[in-house]
């Protein structure tokens, strides 16, 4: 597949999921699990091909038994593998969930600090590409350690603020060496970027702020043309030059709450990539979230299209 087939590159974490299936117990009772793949920028590159875009994962897995699982899965959901590395000396990261509480269920991560996708090189990507692609996807987390974290500085500085280049802050305390590294680190990415993503916990991580209203007024510009604040319960801020929006969530019957932003995330994306009004995005995206959230994987669970439509029907 060429450079010109790419309209969506995401960068980061990519791992092997284990859900449990039985609900509200914990890993003590769990009998079964079904596998699938994973990891958020993985889960966004998956949500925005499911909607018909073009879309690829920059990412390292490792040298074992289950590569052409991954690559297969990756192929079936219409993600870009070209630019996929294997690492020869780690294996793929493993991440397993029990369903003791579907809306945050607790999750293991089987993860070596030195993981495949902290070793990409920036090679992996051309200066072309990185300038040209429609919309760059960065997860924070890749920012934290190895050679990955160098080249997505070296690409967003290429990049130049760029339209769409969008910052998921995806904040996790055990991938940073401490709050104070991960607040510097992420403050660096967020002067390169268009497109804010979080949730307030990880706003507060890089600003000290909480309330949606004041993150927006502190972080948009010129620069920086949207931001968004997911509220977990209590649904979604948006905001643009000149216009605000909080969406409340919408009910359904939770499976599983992980993946639910990450498919938020893919509709971000489709609808940016087609010049949608903020809160159209916004409504479409609440929706593809709560999609997922009544399901139980969250590569799997990514919606197509029509199945947003008809759930936004049925709530007009």
């Amino acid at each position: 597949m060429s450079d010109e087939n790419v309209d969506v590159i995401t960068v980061g974490r990519i791992s092997l999921d284990f859900y449990a299936n039985e609900s509200n117990v914990g890993f003590e009772k769990v009998k079964t699990f079904t596998m699938s793949i994973g990891g958020s920028p993985t889960n966004v590159a998956i949500a925005a091909a499911r909607l018909g875009n073009k879309s690829a994962i920059v990412t390292n897995i490792g040298k074992d038994s289950f590569n052409e699982y991954i690559i297969s899965k990756l192929k079936d959901f219409k993600v870009n593998t070209d630019f996929v590395g294997v690492d020869e000396t780690e294996f793929t990261p493993a991440v397993f969930a029990a369903m003791n509480d579907p809306f945050d269920p607790t999750i293991f991560f089987n993860r070596a600090k030195s993981a495949p996708d902290t070793k990409v090189e920036k090679s992996r990507l051309s200066d072309e590409l990185v300038k040209k692609v429609k919309v760059f996807w960065v997860s924070a987390c890749a920012l934290a350690q190895g050679e990955t974290g160098n080249s997505l500085k070296s690409w967003l500085a290429t990049r130049n603020n760029a339209s769409h280049t969008i910052l998921d802050l995806d904040y996790r305390p055990s991938f940073w060496e401490s709050e104070v590294v991960a607040k510097k680190v992420t403050l660096e990415a967020i002067s390169k970027s268009t497109v804010l993503v979080g949730n307030r916990r990880e706003f507060e991580v890089a600003s000290g702020l909480t309330e949606p209203k004041k993150i927006s007024e502190h972080f948009l510009g010129d620069q920086i043309s949207t931001v968004i604040v997911k509220l977990g319960e209590q649904g979604v801020y948006l905001s643009a030059k000149g216009e605000e929006y909080l969406l409340p969530p919408l009910k359904v019957d939770v499976r599983c709450g992980l993946g639910a932003g990450d498919s938020f995330g893919g509709m971000l994306i489709h609808g940016l990539l087609n010049s949608w009004p903020l809160e159209k995005i916004g409504s479409y995206a609440n929706v593809a979230g709560a999609i997922v959230a009544s399901r139980l994987m969250c590569s799997d669970a990514m919606p197509t299209m029509s199945e947003v439509e008809a759930m936004v029907s049925d709530k007009s």
